[in-house]
C-alpha cells in the first residue's frame, strides 16, 4: 500500500476491428483505473473522421452520459487513463492528443516518461514549434510533424528514435493503429484478440474484462503497425538490455495481470516467501496491508507456517490515498481508508506485510491503529528493499530528502514508524526472484543504478512529464 507522494502512471487500451470499439475501450480503461484516476479520454476513427471525448475524472464520471458513446462512431479506437507525473494537471494535458499534420489525423497515448523531454522541447520550440501542452507526450507529436519520412508509419518510427526514457505508446490514424514500447522495456504493454479485432493494453486484466485472448507482449524495441492487412512489425532502435520496471510487479500492476511474461499474482508471493526467509519472527497471525500486499502477505504465511489472517478492512469507496492532491485529505487518509478488526487483533502478535514504505507517515499511522485495537507486538515487513532514490521512468516520486530510505536506517525507521521489529526484502533476493532466465529490471529507485543517464535535478522551471 503505497503511501501519498507517489503517484502511479497511466493506463493505455486500443482496438481495431470491432465496431463497438469505443463501448470495448471504456470497458478496458476501466479494468486499468488502477493505474491512473485524474483524467481519461477515447478517441475513435470512422471513415477518415476522428472522434473524440475526455474530461476529468474517473473512467465512469467522464463517460457518465450515454449520448457521449453514440458519437464515438468507428471500429477503431484508443483510450487513456492518466494520473500526471511532471505535467500539470489540467483538461489540456489529457490524453489521447490529436493532432493534424500533412492533412493527415493522429493521435497518441503514452505510458511512462521521457528523459530528454526538455532538451527536445527547448530544440524543437527554437525551430518554431508551438506547444499547447506541459506535456513530454506532445514532443512526440511535434518529432513525427518534421520528420522528412516519407510514410506515416516511417515519420512515427524516426520519431521514436529521438526519444529516451519510458515509452510505451498507442497511435491512431484514419485507418491504424501503432503501438510501440521504449527498448529497455520499461512500462508492460501486450497484445490481445477479441473475435476478428485486434486489442492493445497495459495490462492482461483489460483482455480478461471484454474475453479477449492475451497472444503475446509487444515486444521491447518493438513498433507494431495494425491495419486492414493485419499486423506489421519493426525493430528501429539499438538493441540493448531489458530494464522492466520492478514496481510493476510490487504494487502497481493488478495481481490477475500477466506482465513481463509472468504473473504478478505468483511473483507477489514469491517476494512475500523470500521475505519470509529473509525476516522470520514468532508470531500469532500474519496481516496484509490491503489490496496490493495482500499477496505477498500469503506469501509470507505459506511460507512461514503463520496462520494469514484479515486485520484490516480497506474501505474501497475511497480512492487510492497517494492519487489525492490535498492535504487536508491525506491527514486523514489511513483512518478514512482503514479500520482494524479488534477480535483478530486483540492481544496477537502480528506480523504486518507492507509492499513499501516511501515517507513512513502512512506506516507509523498503520502501526499505530493497530495498536490501539489491542495487538501485543507488531513486526512490520516490506515485500521490496528501502526505496532511496526517485524515479524518472514514469513514476511520481518524492525528491531524495522526502524518502525515508534515503535518509534514516532500517533501526531509525524502524523507532520511527514505532514498530516492535521492522525488516525489508533485501534487493539481491527481490532481484533474484525471476522464474524466467535472463529476466533483468529497473531497481534504480532501489539502488540509485539507473539502466541509462538520468537527467540532473537541477530544479529547471521546465517541467515536463507524461501522464
Amino acid at each position: 500500500m503505497l503511501e501519498a507522494m507517489i503517484h502511479d502512471k497511466c493506463g493505455v487500451f486500443g482496438i481495431f476491428g470491432n465496431k463497438k470499439a469505443a463501448e470495448l475501450t471504456y470497458l478496458g480503461l476501466y479494468a486499468l483505473q488502477h493505474r491512473g484516476q485524474e483524467s481519461s479520454d477515447i478517441v475513435t476513427s470512422h471513415n477518415g473522421k476522428i472522434n473524440l471525448h475526455k474530461g476529468m475524472g474517473q473512467v465512469s464520471e467522464v463517460f457518465s452520459n450515454p449520448r457521449v458513446m453514440t458519437r464515438l462512431v468507428g471500429d477503431i479506437a484508443i483510450g487513456h487513463t492518466r494520473y500526471s507525473t511532471t505535467g500539470a494537471s489540467s483538461l489540456i494535458n489529457i490524453q489521447p492528443f490529436v493532432i493534424t499534420n500533412r492533412l493527415q489525423k493522429l493521435a497518441i497515448a503514452h505510458n511512462g516518461n521521457l528523459t530528454n523531454s526538455i532538451e527536445l522541447h527547448q530544440r524543437l520550440d527554437s525551430k518554431g514549434s508551438i506547444f499547447q501542452t506541459t506535456s513530454d507526450t506532445e514532443i512526440i507529436l511535434h518529432l513525427t510533424a518534421v520528420s522528412i519520412q516519407k510514410t506515416r508509419f516511417e515519420r512515427v518510427c524516426d520519431a521514436l528514435t529521438k526519444i529516451r526514457g519510458a515509452f510505451s505508446l498507442l497511435f491512431l490514424t484514419e485507418n491504424s493503429i501503432i503501438a510501440a514500447r521504449d527498448p529497455y522495456g520499461f512500462r508492460p504493454l501486450v497484445l490481445g484478440q477479441f473475435k476478428n479485432a485486434y486489442v492493445i493494453a497495459s495490462e492482461t486484466c483489460a483482455f480478461d474484462l471484454i474475453g479477449a485472448k492475451y497472444i503475446r507482449e509487444v515486444e521491447p524495441g518493438e513498433v507494431l503497425e495494425i491495419t486492414r492487412r493485419g499486423l506489421k512489425s519493426t525493430f528501429p532502435f539499438k538493441k540493448t538490455k531489458h530494464a522492466f520496471c520492478i514496481f510493476e510487479y510490487i504494487y502497481f500492476a493488478r495481481p490477475d495481470s500477466k506482465i513481463f511474461g509472468e504473473n504478478v499474482d505468483k511473483v507477489r508471493r514469491r517476494l512475500g516467501r523470500l521475505l519470509a526467509r529473509e525476516h522470520p519472527t514468532e508470531a500469532d497471525i500474519v496481516i496484509g496491508i490491503p489490496d496490493s500486499a495482500n499477496t505477498a502477505t500469503l506469501g509470507y504465511s505459506e511460507e512461514s507456517g503463520i496462520r494469514f489472517e484479515i486485520g484490516l478492512i480497506r474501505n474501497h469507496y475511497v480512492g487510492r490515498t497517494f492519487i489525492d492532491p490535498h492535504q487536508k485529505i491525506r491527514d486523514l487518509d489511513v483512518k478514512v481508508k482503514f479500520n482494524p478488526v479488534r477480535g483478530v487483533l486483540k492481544d496477537k502478535r502480528v506480523i504486518v506485510v507492507d509492499d513499501s514504505i516511501v515517507r513512513g507517515t502512512t506506516s507509523k499511522k498503520l502501526v499505530k491503529i493497530i495498536r490501539d485495537a489491542g495487538a501485543k507486538e507488531i513486526h512490520f515487513r516490506v515485500s521490496s528493499p528501502p526505496i532511496i532514490s526517485p524515479c524518472f521512468f514514469g513514476i511520481d516520486m518524492p525528491t531524495k530528502k522526502e524518502l525515508i530510505g534515503a535518509n534514516m536506517s532500517v533501526k531509525e525507521i524502524e523507532k520511527f514508524i514505532e514498530a516492535d521489529s521492522l525488516g525489508y526484502l533485501s534487493l539481491e533476493g527481490m532481484l533474484n526472484m525471476p522464474s524466467l532466465p535472463d529476466t533483468t529490471f529497473c531497481a534504480g529507485c532501489f539502488s540509485g543504478k539507473y539502466p541509462m543517464k538520468v537527467p540532473e535535478i537541477n530544479g529547471s522551471k521546465l517541467k515536463l512529464g507524461s501522464d
